[in-house]
């Protein structure tokens, strides 16, 4: 598996210089203090691995990785492990930055669940992008997935202006202290239950 994550890293090498221009910005944006893009990076990172299924299939690798030992489990498992690093060095060095920007008045606590809280927005569109793209390719998936973003917004804004969120929230309050775990908790079973499905059309499709 690890020649497969090191296929996809390779893949996109190219677009590793977008992440660097992105990381200076960020750096001038903080040290400026005139917003917060910390989540630009991670989300990046998943933009950019979601463009290696292009070059996958323009270079027909699903009809070769069918040829290799457990390829095509291998090729899902690589795809979701080379995101996940990706997500997680980009988030180090979001972190590291805004350390050493804002090193003396830097609340750490709010640092980690900021970062958190980013991860789980990058691994919850991984989550839900991979399958799709597995099941109808990267093309018709970008139309599926616009429209379905499209439909969340104006159902959740229709949502919001006619619930009232305190009282929904209200009984939710005494989860506040356990909110880092529940939110690792959660990231992990979203991942698995996506690469699982994921693998499962992976291993029924016929090339």
């Amino acid at each position: 598996m690890l020649g497969f994550i090191k296929k996809d890293l390779a893949i996109i090498k190219s677009n590793f210089k977008i992440l660097g221009i992105l990381i200076i910005c960020y750096i001038f944006m903080s040290i400026s203090g005139k917003m917060d893009i910390s989540f630009i990076l991670p989300f990046m990172s998943v933009m950019i691995m979601i463009s290696s299924f292009s070059y996958d299939t323009y270079n027909k690798w699903d009809a070769y990785l069918i040829t290799l030992p457990n390829g095509r489990k291998n090729s899902v498992k690589a795809k979701y492990g080379a995101t996940v690093l990706l997500i997680g060095v980009t988030s180090i060095v979001t972190i590291l930055i805004s350390c050493l920007i804002s090193f003396k008045s830097i609340n750490f606590e709010e640092l980690l669940v900021t970062n958190l809280g980013t991860i789980f927005g990058t691994l919850l569109v991984l989550s839900i992008m991979y399958p799709i793209i597995y099941k109808f390719g990267l093309e018709k998936a970008r139309i599926m997935i616009f429209a379905g973003v499209f439909g969340v917004v104006i159902i959740g804004g229709f949502l919001l202006e006619k619930i009232d969120l305190t009282n929904v929230l209200k009984p939710l309050a005494f989860l506040e202290n356990y909110l880092i775990l529940i939110l690792i908790i959660v990231m992990v079973i979203m991942v698995y239950i996506s690469y699982f499905i994921s693998l499962k059309i992976q291993m029924n499709k016929e090339y």
